[in-house]
């Protein structure tokens, strides 16, 4: 494994270059996974205008749009990590309003948000239709290691020190389930793309031999 120095442009740049080299027939479903302290919707959010002059469409889509109803979620109280890492997200739902309409043969009509996790309440987003060749940009954590049919997978890495350091206190309660997290889904393996964010001024790509 080799760690590659790259500048925040630069890595953005290669990005919106390998994304936008997919077919233009089909939709690309992009996933950019890390933990709330790697701000995973910072990069993704930067990609949506590189993208758009490379001729793509974008739909920015946020796994916290997608999370359970207090009543399931918080089942087991508000501080429970394998509460956190097993419940929080719908992923059903996450399957059947977006990634699935975004598959091969499928319609492209998707809702970008579907549970208000602050008014606990659904969105009722109207649906959006993304024409094939678009592409779909979709932040959260705990992505991977799901069967989520993505067609690209970003992971920001952290450290376990650099993410403790740089977790809000009143998540500090999530850090176990990031540990578990890389314990069983092995994110570092298992993304396409792995970009180690310590600091997030000087990321580096993780280039596996």
């Amino acid at each position: 494994m080799r760690i590659r120095p790259i500048t925040p442009s630069l890595l953005v740049e290669e990005l919106a270059d390998r994304i936008a080299a997919a077919p233009r027939d089909a939709w690309v479903r992009v996933a950019f996974d890390g933990a709330p302290a790697a701000r995973p919707e910072d990069l993704a959010d930067a990609l949506a205008g590189p993208l758009r002059l490379r001729g793509r469409e974008v739909m920015r889509v946020s796994a916290r749009d997608f999370l359970r109803p207090a009543s399931l979620r918080l089942e087991h109280g508000r501080t429970d990590p394998d509460a956190y890492y097993d419940d929080w997200l719908d992923l059903k739902g996450l399957v059947r309003e977006v990634l699935g309409p975004l598959g091969p043969g499928s319609s492209g009509r998707i809702v970008p948000t579907l549970w208000d996790s602050a008014t606990d309440r659904a969105t009722r987003a109207p649906y959006v239709t993304v024409p094939p060749g678009g592409v779909l940009l979709l932040d959260g954590g705990l992505l991977l290691g799901r069967g989520l049919p993505f067609d690209l997978t970003v992971h920001l890495w952290l450290s376990p020190g650099a993410l403790a350091r740089r977790t809000d206190p009143g998540l500090r309660w999530t850090l176990p389930a990031y540990a578990r997290y890389e314990d069983e889904a092995g994110p570092v393996k298992s993304a396409d793309v792995v970009v180690r964010a310590d600091d997030p001024r000087h990321p580096a790509m993780v280039e596996r031999s």
